[in-house]
């Protein structure tokens, strides 16, 4: 599906119809894992908070190859913060050519941790040209990353195992998540962080979330190959302490992985650049195992009650939508420019400059936003880009109540937040910035989802 606009109307059209992976040959799965963790001193998100002092846990990319009579599809979820604009493209291109496929089929998700790498290579290329050398990633780092893994997706390929069926469930989620926004005395602000200490804010209603954990699991048989869960909040109890961690998910996924040390557990995060666990968030040690805790739960009751049925092939849509650019402000093109420039100004200052000067590049070039679907059989997985909202997954999952959809963010991650029109008109983006697409995104969001899975 292309999105063009014409006079401020979006026309959807059809990049590419369903094409069934396993239609003569039967459906195949191989996974990989790697360590994906950043050398001690390399930036932090983006180089907003200290650069990495210590190592608490390990980062990883993992994820699934499928392989059936036509192209792969990958799925794969990588424990950095964001990959945004080209660093996402190379990404993708680099394990495409690796196990032979194209990039659309290539579907990325980052999980969105703050104490991980950020990376968008055009915005380092100008703060480069402006005495910031590797101010937000480690550009030789990243390429080795990405090497890495693309070289992990090829090998696996020798060693693949028979998707007999597929397993799915959704599974409640209790006491993680909340949404940013609350309402108090009659005012509406988005004020609930990852860890709040006002405790009139924290503690007010949950407000919009998803509750439920979506598991999709793969079965040879009897046997489990691999899984993906994915739920919907932002992954941090606390972060900005210089502490490398994959958080309270990446603790209960790692967990989960234990206890099924033969399948592949991939955590992927849901549509929540609204929603955090503040409510439920003590923002230390302890209160992230309670939150690992309350993950692991749920993980484990998604593989455990997965309702299996037999798989015999598995169906690629890939749908595009085009979101313009903010450009009034500070983020006017000209402004940027200037504050780039401008030593005096503060590194935040200067790489948000850059970082929306990318994405402005990217919007004049034409280039589209990927969303792709994958169906398996009554089980579909939908990826949406960068922090979208949790209402757009849920209008996601009304839109085929009939079968399960599995519905994550943090794809292409290059917009920034991307509210609603109710959200936007309450404020969310003059209290919370970092959203670099037109306040009229909803349209041309909703469309494109719809367009995507066939309504």
């Amino acid at each position: 599906m292309k999105t063009l606009s014409f006079g401020g109307f979006a026309l959807f059209v059809l990049l590419s119809s369903a094409v069934a992976v396993g239609e003569t040959q039967p459906v195949r799965v191989s996974t990989f894992s790697v360590d994906v963790t950043p050398p001690l001193g390399h930036p932090l998100l983006a180089g907003w908070r200290p650069p990495a002092k210590s190592i608490k846990t390990q980062l990883f990319a993992k994820g699934v190859v499928i392989q059936g009579s036509d192209k792969p599809i990958v799925i794969a979820a990588l424990d950095w913060c964001e990959l945004r604009n080209d660093a996402y493209d190379h990404w993708r291109d680099v394990i495409a050519t690796a196990v032979g496929t194209t990039r659309a089929r290539v579907i990325l998700s980052c999980v969105h941790q703050h104490d991980t790498p950020y990376a968008d290579l055009t915005a380092q290329t100008l703060l480069d040209q402006h005495g910031l050398k590797d101010a937000m990633f480690d550009v030789k780092f990243f390429h080795q990353a990405a090497a890495n893994v693309a070289q992990a997706a090829k090998d696996s390929l020798a060693k693949t195992t028979r998707v007999t069926h597929i397993g799915t469930a959704e599974t409640k989620v209790v006491d993680i998540a909340c949404n940013r926004r609350v309402e108090i005395d009659g005012v509406v602000s988005f004020r609930r962080y990852s860890f709040t200490r006002d405790s009139k804010v924290r503690f007010t209603d949950d407000g919009e979330i998803d509750p439920m954990l979506c598991s999709i699991t793969f079965w040879n048989g009897d046997q489990q190959i691999a899984a993906l869960h994915s739920y919907a909040t932002h992954p941090m109890s606390y972060y900005g302490r210089g502490e490398v961690s994959a958080d309270f998910v990446g603790l209960a996924r790692e967990r989960v992985q234990r206890d099924n040390p033969d399948a592949l557990q991939i955590y992927l995060t849901g549509c929540s650049g609204d929603v955090t666990a503040a409510k439920y968030n003590d923002g230390d040690e302890v209160g992230r195992v309670k939150l690992a805790d309350r993950l692991y739960t749920a993980m484990k009751e998604g593989i455990s009650k997965a309702d299996r049925a037999e798989i015999t092939k598995v169906s690629f849509h890939n749908g595009a939508i085009q979101l313009d650019p903010r450009i009034e402000g500070n983020l006017a093109p000209a402004v940027m420019q200037k504050t780039l420039k401008n030593k005096e100004a503060s590194n935040r200052e200067r790489i948000e400059a850059a970082l929306g000067l990318s994405w402005q590049q990217r919007c004049k070039s034409g280039q589209l936003i990927d969303v792709p679907v994958v169906s398996f059989g009554d089980t579909c997985f939908l990826q949406l880009p960068a922090e979208t909202f949790v209402a757009y997954q849920l209008k996601a999952k009304q839109l085929i109540p009939k079968k399960v959809l599995m519905c994550v963010g943090f794809g292409e991650c290059a917009p920034g937040y991307i509210p609603t029109t109710k959200t936007e008109k309450e404020g969310f983006v003059r209290e919370h910035g970092y959203s670099w697409a037109d306040a009229k995104s909803e349209k041309n969001m909703m469309d494109g989802i719809r367009a995507a899975i066939g309504q």
